[in-house]
């Protein structure tokens, strides 16, 4: 079912708790870097603990971003505010690759420029393993929140954190071949790392940018849809399956044939059954659009744009014009038509006649008063009380 208001909040505020948990984190492991690395005179540390403080700034435009996003739809917005999550992610991407291409770069120079580093000591390895956990943990924690929730943006924030233990990663074993005296292996270490990061952000990248220019649902999932639709009692086909997706909701239209002669209500009644049956197939629809057709009118031009047929008040202003001295037109009580095949099937519903009319001979009277009705399809007089 579509998420309720209640549901938006309190999906708002798990990512707030996770994400600002993620902040304190970032707060903590960033002074600590900060200060060890300005003691022993690592600038990798110093760089890594920078790192971490621009973390707090994405931790914060997280918050904002899923305090938006995840805001129930308005007169505005009618399909909600999803795509800020999805704008949002896409600039995490960049700032992911933006910081693997830092990475690689300044590794690259510090490997061709053999760039000394002094020993730094046991215990500022020992920060920066801590630092690597802690924000490692933090990943797997943000992570199984974004899962949850089924928020991009949080996942995206997510592998964010792991981006910062990489490099951390990539400091330590610097640290470590630094106190072992192979301080080169920090610069090839560092390298790989960022071709690691950039390729998370690329990810992020592509998968954002096809869902804002309204890329389907996989084969897979659309086949199961169509199904699924399919095996509803009254449904005779499902076509123009059109299915698109917001931040962690999927939207889905199609069309659906229903028996060409159900009246409105049952037709939209086999709608909402469909419409429930997908949702239990796949909770994350968030939107249904179901269009009823009496027919399949699969792979044809579509409907407005071919020339119309008379409504109602026309057609009845026609048959009046044809039919007004029959007797049959003049004893109807009830009126249906059928818009099939481009015709209008017409059903006379009338009173009681003298039994001196007969019905077939009415109805073949009707036909030839209106041969020059070109959209009047099949004709069937029915003798009786209307219908109500």
């Amino acid at each position: 079912m579509t998420p309720s208001h209640e549901q938006r909040a309190s999906q708002a505020r798990e990512a707030h708790k996770v994400t600002l948990v993620g902040a304190v984190v970032d707060f903590l492991v960033g002074m600590a870097k900060l200060i060890a690395g300005l003691m022993v005179g690592s600038a990798a540390l110093v760089a890594d603990g920078i790192h971490s403080f621009s973390d707090i700034l994405t931790d914060l435009f997280v918050v904002a971003a899923t305090h938006f996003g995840r805001q129930a739809p308005d007169r505005g917005h009618p399909y909600g505010h999803g795509r800020i999550e999805t704008l949002a992610t896409l600039w995490l991407g960049g700032v992911l690759i933006f910081v693997a291409g830092a990475i690689a770069w300044a590794s690259l120079g510090r490997l061709i420029g053999g760039e000394a580093v002094p020993a730094p000591g046991g215990w500022a390895i020992a920060i920066a393993v801590v630092s690597l956990l802690a924000k490692e943990a933090i990943y797997h924690y943000t992570m199984r929140a974004a899962r949850r929730i089924g928020s991009r943006l949080l996942e995206a924030n997510a592998w964010h954190s792991r981006s910062d233990a990489l490099s951390t990663l990539v400091v330590l074993v610097g640290l470590v071949a630094t106190q072992l005296g192979v301080a080169w292996m920090d610069a090839v270490a560092a390298i790989i790392v960022g071709v690691m990061v950039g390729r998370i952000g690329g990810r992020l990248l592509w998968e954002s940018s096809q869902e804002l220019i309204d890329t389907a649902l996989p084969e897979d999932e659309q086949a199961l849809l169509q199904r699924t639709a399919e095996t509803v009692p009254g449904v005779r086909g499902v076509h123009e399956l059109r299915t698109r997706r917001i931040a962690g909701d999927a939207l889905l239209d199609l069309h659906i044939v229903v028996p060409p002669r159900v009246t409105v209500s049952e037709a939209h009644e086999i709608g909402n059954a469909v419409s429930r049956r997908l949702r239990e197939a796949m909770p994350q629809l968030a939107d249904i659009t179901f269009h009823v057709d009496p027919e399949d009118d699969e792979g044809q031009t579509e409907h407005s744009l071919r020339p119309g047929l008379p409504l109602r008040d026309d057609v009845e202003t026609l048959l009046d014009h044809a039919w007004g001295a029959s007797p049959a037109w003049r004893a109807r009580v009830d009126l249906d038509l059928h818009y099939l095949d481009d015709r209008i099937d017409v059903s006379l519903y009338l009173e009681t006649l003298p039994e001196t009319v007969d019905l077939d001979a009415a109805a073949a009277e009707l036909r030839r008063a209106a041969k020059g009705l070109d959209w009047l399809g099949r004709l069937r007089l029915w003798q009786g009380p209307g219908r109500g």
